[in-house]
């Protein structure tokens, strides 16, 4: 590679990288809580349960009527197998959201998490303003 070449990439990726962090808007993490969670009985006739949870949404430090996406983690039992994690995803929104996964006859909940969420607009970035 010659240096005019050399140059000239140096200078494409140095622009390039300008343009990046000019554009990137400051982001804010929205914070998320189970609220309430409840597993239903057997329904018949599949016999499946629902698992059941209001998720919490702080979102004060967003901009208004933002909303998201978040995971859930869960560890389910398995009855006729080993145990295993999955990763549901969701929708966030202020104040609060009402989630529900079916699960098997022979499947319960282990344990539960929240996983990834993305980020938001702050609040006060006037490069969002009247955004929806």
């Amino acid at each position: 590679m010659n240096r005019s070449s050399l140059f000239g990439l140096l200078a494409c990726a140095l622009v390039f990288a300008g343009i990046t962090q000019a554009s990137s808007a400051p982001l804010c993490q929205p914070s998320l809580a189970f609220k309430q969670v409840q597993f239903s009985p057997m329904q018949p006739p599949t016999l499946q349960r629902t698992w059941t949870a209001v998720v919490a949404v702080d979102a004060s430090r967003c901009a208004a009527n933002s909303r998201g996406r978040f995971e859930i983690v869960f560890t389910r039992l398995q009855e006729y197998g080993p145990d295993s994690e999955s990763r549901e995803e969701f929708m966030w929104a202020a104040p609060e959201v009402t989630v529900a996964m079916d699960f098997a006859p022979t499947e319960a909940v282990q344990d539960y998490r929240i996983g990834r969420v993305t980020q938001c607009p702050c609040a006060g970035d006037q490069s969002h303003a009247g955004a929806k």
